[in-house]
């Protein structure tokens, strides 16, 4: 579902940042073997955004494979962490400009001679058969691909996260159902339809898709705050990638 809605902030405004994602890449410098495997998850975590710009480069799917692993094997030797300041702490940011930094750079030296250090490599198969079909014919350019790529991969987290929610407490059905209500095009359900189907009340119906709701926004602002250096950021990359599909 490529579905990004405002979002109320909750009370105070308040959302967690003593561990994010940007934290990570800010404390990437520790040669700790626990700041290397954060760093590892996280480029698992964005590898299709960063795979996608490069496929849209003009490379072929094996050249762009071994382009984003040379790339994360850069970030992962601590290496471009200067650009951080000049991104105003957004690590959609950071991470595209390092992303195009390195590509330049491969215009000048093999990417065998950046990977023949004895790097060792992120383990990325769950990915690739997924990636393999990505033609760069798409009339968008590779920046906003990019983008659209981005939004979509942060959703997927709030979704699966939101789904675990539900699936522990037994209502796996639920969510498959309070899913198909949020704003997503003209087929949506109504709640009424949804009542029907499920076997509950309309006003039930109605109380469950306002917690679902509720839990949504809480999560999506508690990823997009994984993303950003500062709180006062939330809302600004939040308007960002409501803006991202709604081109």
């Amino acid at each position: 579902m490529s579905t990004i809605e405002p979002v109320t902030a909750g009370q105070n405004g308040a959302v967690a940042f003593a561990t994010t994602h940007w934290s990570i890449v800010l404390t990437a410098q520790s040669e700790l073997p626990a700041a290397r495997e954060a760093l590892e998850k996280l480029c698992r975590t964005y590898w299709r955004p960063l795979y996608a710009f490069v496929r849209h480069q003009g490379y072929k799917h094996e050249e762009a494979e071994d382009l984003t692993q040379g790339f994360f094997a850069v970030l992962l030797e601590r290496r471009g962490l200067d650009t951080l300041r000049k991104e105003r702490g957004r690590l959609r940011s950071f991470l595209l400009v390092s992303l195009k930094h390195f590509l330049t750079d491969q215009h000048r030296r093999a990417l065998r001679i950046k990977r023949g250090k004895g790097q060792p490599l992120i383990p990325l198969e769950e990915f690739r058969h997924a990636e393999v079909d990505i033609e760069p014919s798409d009339a968008s350019t590779a920046e906003r691909i990019y983008e659209r790529r981005w939004a979509s991969t942060l959703l997927d987290r709030v979704f699966a996260q939101l789904k675990d929610d539900y699936c522990k407490a037994g209502n796996a059905e639920l969510f498959d159902y309070l899913k198909q209500l949020l704003p997503d095009g003209q087929e949506a359900p109504s709640q009424a339809d949804v009542a029907a189907k499920i076997g509950m009340t309309q006003n039930a119906i109605k109380q469950a898709f306002r917690r679902f709701r509720c839990r949504y926004q809480s999560l999506l602002r508690e990823e997009i705050a994984q993303t950003v250096a500062m709180p006062k950021d939330v809302e600004d990359e939040l308007r960002h990638l409501i803006s991202v599909f709604r081109a």
